[in-house]
């Protein structure tokens, strides 16, 4: 697989199906000019910029050097590493790597914590979020807001059918990357392993739209989800499995539409 391609089909496909969610957010939480926000998976750095346009100062981490390439040139352009904006105060930082990376003994602490990427179709990532928020919250000051999202109950989300083809294929390899079935309580159960207090939730609705089936295959495959089916079968094999399971969701004139549901989770640091 193209990592370069699949992340620019992620930051010009697939990123903005969240922006309700990010925006429902950033509305309860007020999040503005006194708001210093880190963003865990921040990947192409659609939601930094959305908290940026409101004010706040931004900080993004992730693992992926080709999405984090794609957030520097939205919030940071003409720069390719690693640094506060000038003039910017704290400034905006995009940073490859942990939480811990972007620790600094200058900067105040910050106020919100963001998980935006949805866990629950995939194994083992409650666990790994549970991690990631255990190395953010020492960053954090007393009572900072944590948001964790996951994706809704299946019979309310379309795409929870699509996702099966994933666990279908993977299952001969049994890995733990392979998709499993959302539970409502993962969200609690990944602010429990940080040691985080629940102080809220709330539902939005997030339609997975697309222009054509290409399109929403090439979206689809850019989150992640299909890498261990991938790696079962091949990326051909994948791709028209995805292409049949759309089939329901395509629209007369070639567009897909899937209505979904996400759920978000406010939790507050000790």
């Amino acid at each position: 697989m193209d990592q370069r391609s699949r992340a620019r089909d992620w930051s010009e496909i697939q990123e903005r199906m969240l922006v309700p969610l990010y925006e429902a957010v950033y509305e309860r939480l007020d999040v503005g000019p006194a708001t210093r926000l880190l963003g865990l998976g921040c990947g192409s750095g659609l939601a930094l910029l959305m908290a940026a346009s409101r004010g706040a100062a931004v900080t993004g981490v992730d693992t992926s050097a080709d999405r984090l390439a794609l957030a520097r040139e939205r919030l940071l352009p003409g720069e390719r590493d690693e640094r506060s904006r000038p003039g910017g105060g704290d400034g905006t930082r995009i940073v490859r790597g942990s939480p811990r990376e972007a620790a600094r003994a200058d900067a105040p602490a910050y106020t919100v914590v963001t998980a935006f990427e949805p866990i629950g179709p995939r194994a083992g990532d409650v666990e790994e979020l549970g991690g990631l928020l255990s190395e953010a919250t020492p960053l954090t000051g007393r009572g900072a807001a944590v948001v964790l999202a996951g994706w809704g109950p299946p019979e309310r989300c379309a795409t929870a059918s699509v996702l099966r083809v994933a666990a279908k294929l993977a299952e001969p390899l049994r890995t733990t990357g392979g998709a499993r079935a959302a539970d409502r309580d993962d969200l609690e159960r990944a602010a429990a392993r940080a040691g985080l207090r629940p102080d809220g939730s709330g539902r939005v609705a997030c339609p997975f739209g697309y222009a054509d089936v290409d399109s929403a295959v090439r979206g689809l495959r850019s989150t992640g989800l299909f890498d261990a089916a991938i790696t079962a079968t091949d990326q051909v094999q994948v791709d028209k499995e995805l292409a049949e399971a759309l089939h329901p969701y395509q629209r007369p004139d070639g567009t897909v539409w899937m209505p979904n549901v996400f759920r978000y989770l406010i939790a507050r640091t000790p």
